[in-house]
């Protein structure tokens, strides 16, 4: 184990091959979460079944060997591909290079190194057509893009002032409608700005594939996330650590869920917003997405303690609160993730028996098996986790 700031990591990371990387803590589910999780058919779905690797076959190309959390529960990935991961990321830095997104060659590069294609492949497999992958992948590029801008220190974001740039950042995929001139000074905004323009185009792309219910849902949700990002940001300036059961508020905010909830849209059907708004519905969807954000918490808290800057996560406020060594608030924050997995799987197994409502929780449980994979293998940039 590798230490950060003196700390012994806090979790047992190991090493897999190629040849387990569907390997997950076994727990059979109950039948009727079993046709939940049955699997998809779209785009790339031919590779979704894991072989091991023979004698003399090269590894993976471009993609590491997984490092896993020991203890972490969740549902397996079932598809990953390469091959199809790379043509995401190049149709996707075409299209941010269109967007004029960076500022700098060192920011092309990073989402490059990002793998933003090999997410989308993993979390989306029911995807009928690259068009939709590439939509995801832009707009996970305008999420990320809109948090590095606005909320990290590193290009010119801070706690101060941030509720008003949101607030602008919520217009790019919301329009104002206003008299003029007042209009071509906002538009002028909008366009001169990487993020901004980022996030108008990428909700061009959902636009086109969503019906107005989904696209309407999708803002709903971005907004959500903003008033997360919000929160967060009136704790970093007070730098203040919340309680845990204050943090979890924030986390069901500050999510993947917008990534989540458009699993219907970018599987080529959707779920209607009156099964959408169903309570069972509301409740897996923010199970899941607080689920997958806590994975986040763990995978990528070696590379927030080596930052040096106030910042707090699970562990962190789990330990402050119970005033326990990092290593055991680690361990109880893996205990949590996997009370809210099972608590996911219980209202997916009383949902199966509606289709369209069994169809969009496995493309919620297909989202956190490619997310759990994506963040094991990712060994660099953001959510590093190798010493």
């Amino acid at each position: 184990m590798g230490r950060v700031n003196g700390i012994e990591h806090p979790a047992t990371i190991r090493k897999e091959s190629h040849a387990t990387t569907t390997t997950r803590p076994s727990r059979p589910p109950a039948e009727a979460l079993e046709r939940v999780l049955a699997g998809p058919a779209g785009l790339g779905s031919a590779a979704i079944r894991f072989t091991p690797p023979q004698p003399g076959d090269p590894p993976g190309r471009g993609t590491p060997a997984p490092a896993r959390i020991e203890g972490v529960y969740c549902p397996p990935a079932v598809r990953d591909d390469r091959a199809l991961a790379d043509l995401i990321n190049a149709q996707l830095l075409e299209w941010a290079d269109g967007v004029e997104l960076f500022r700098s060659p060192d920011l092309r590069a990073g989402l490059l190194s990002f793998d933003p294609g090999r997410s989308v492949v993993l979390c989306h497999p029911d995807a009928p057509s690259t068009e939709h992958l590439l939509t995801a992948a832009k707009l996970l590029t305008g999420e990320n893009a809109v948090d590095d801008y606005f909320c990290e220190p590193e290009l010119g974001g801070a706690p101060e002032g941030l509720g008003a740039r949101l607030a602008v950042a919520q217009s790019a995929i919301d329009p104002t409608h206003m008299p003029a001139p007042y209009d071509a000074h906002w538009r002028a905004a909008l366009a001169g700005h990487p993020a901004l323009r980022c996030m108008h185009a990428a909700m061009e792309s959902l636009n086109r594939l969503a019906t107005p219910a989904q696209a309407h849902r999708f803002r709903h949700e971005i907004a959500s996330l903003y008033l997360g990002y919000e929160a967060e940001g009136a704790c970093v300036q007070e730098e203040r650590t919340p309680p845990v059961w204050e943090y979890l508020v924030q986390r069901q905010l500050n999510s993947f869920r917008p990534c989540l909830a458009i699993t219907d849209a970018i599987g080529g059907y959707e779920l209607p917003a009156e099964l959408f708004a169903l309570p069972a519905v509301q409740r897996a969807t923010a199970l899941a997405s607080t689920a997958s954000t806590v994975l986040n918490d763990l995978y990528s808290l070696r590379k927030e303690q080596a930052s040096g800057r106030f910042h707090y996560s699970l562990p962190t406020v789990i330990a402050q609160e119970e005033d326990c060594a990092i290593d055991d608030a680690f361990a109880k924050a893996i205990d949590v993730h996997n009370d809210l997995v099972r608590a996911f799987e219980t209202e997916a197994a009383a949902l199966a028996a509606h289709p369209l409502t069994a169809r969009y929780v496995t493309g919620l449980a297909n989202w956190m098996g490619g997310n759990h994979e994506w963040h094991a293998g990712h060994v660099g940039g953001r959510y590093a986790t190798s010493p």
